[in-house]
């Protein structure tokens, strides 16, 4: 059975790198090493661990210093605030056992212990309505081949990931995305399997929540004109489509009264019923899905301003930002 390194990049060694840890040494499979990389020396022990500091350097940084501490055959990248099922390195291993498979991704679902926000913030991700991969939150049906995964639940054969040198610290987020190109143009294949899961602790105020909204848009933007390959897709441009309609609806409701054009109007009329009915029925399924009706109740204000915030950071990486500088994460 193979060696999995489990990589871990975080500021300090905080409570979740504690629960995180914990499931970790409960895995079914138990050929890995933990190797996490705060900025400063702990003291902190774990069994299994390799606590390595690297001073204060970005998350796409620390993880390719995998390259130097690992000696597992299979990196296992994990986020700070994210654990795994029991069955994670095991379920892995069985993947692995094809030799055309590269890399494997899985979804990362909220933990039932998370808040009535944070559980908020996961219903918003995993609905398709908002434009999102919904496959990343919630298992899918079945297995299938991508060409982008987030690092969250991402796995990857060493020697692939030094012929690639790593994730790109140019970009974050969005150094998985870059990642994951560079790989497929090699030839290498990604595969998700929905039965590869960790659960993801989510943003815990609407406010935090918007903010990591606000990176995705605006690296995705960026990418759909410098990597279309993966990047270049109608679903990442919908919540931008819906702010031009917002900000084009003053505009063709004066018009469609100014020149008799009705139907103009009439179509407005149509896409925002259509709109709430859509942002109705996604409200549903989620408190269907959590089973709290507040979850529906509460997921209609944060999608509307996930669609906003999405939509114009979208447009800003897509049409004015030329170039993306690393940001540590603080």
């Amino acid at each position: 059975m193979p060696q999995f390194s489990v990589i871990i990049p975080v500021v300090r060694i905080n409570d979740y790198i504690h629960e995180t840890v914990r499931h970790l040494l409960n895995l079914t499979h138990q050929n890995f090493e933990i190797l996490i990389f705060p900025d400063a020396k702990s003291e902190e022990k774990f069994p299994k661990t390799k606590i390595i500091p690297t001073g204060k350097i970005g998350p796409a940084e620390k993880r390719t210093l995998a390259l130097q501490y690992a000696e597992g055959e299979i990196l296992a990248f994990l986020d700070d605030d994210a654990y795994p099922q029991n069955d994670w390195l095991s379920q892995a291993a069985k993947n692995f056992q094809d030799p055309r498979i590269a890399a494997l991704g899985g979804p990362a679902i909220s933990p039932q212990d998370n808040s009535l926000r944070q559980k908020t913030s996961g219903a918003c991700l995993a609905s398709s309505f908002w434009g999102g991969i919904a496959d990343r939150y919630i298992p899918g049906k079945k297995k299938k081949t991508v060409t982008d995964w987030p690092s969250v639940n991402f796995l990857v054969r060493k020697n692939i990931f030094q012929k690639i040198g790593g994730f790109n610290s140019q970009y974050w987020p969005g150094e998985d995305t870059k990642f994951c190109l560079d790989l497929t143009r090699t030839g290498g294949n990604i595969i998700y399997d929905p039965q590869l899961i960790v659960y993801h602790h989510r943003r815990k105020t609407l406010l935090s929540h918007l903010q990591q909204i606000a990176g995705y848009g605006l690296h995705r933007g960026f990418f759909a004109k410098k990597f279309p390959a993966t990047s270049l897709k109608l679903t990442y441009f919908i919540p931008s489509l819906f702010v031009l309609l917002l900000v084009a609806s003053p505009l063709i409701g004066y018009l469609a009264k100014r020149v008799g054009y009705i139907h103009f109007l009439y179509g407005n009329i149509i896409i925002l019923l259509l709109y709430l009915g859509g942002m109705l029925w996604a409200a549903i399924k989620s408190a269907f899905r959590e089973k709290n009706p507040l979850v529906g109740l509460l997921i209609i204000p944060y999608m509307f301003l996930t669609h906003l915030v999405y939509g114009v950071k979208f447009l800003q990486g897509l049409l004015f930002i030329k170039t993306l500088k690393s940001k540590l994460r603080r």
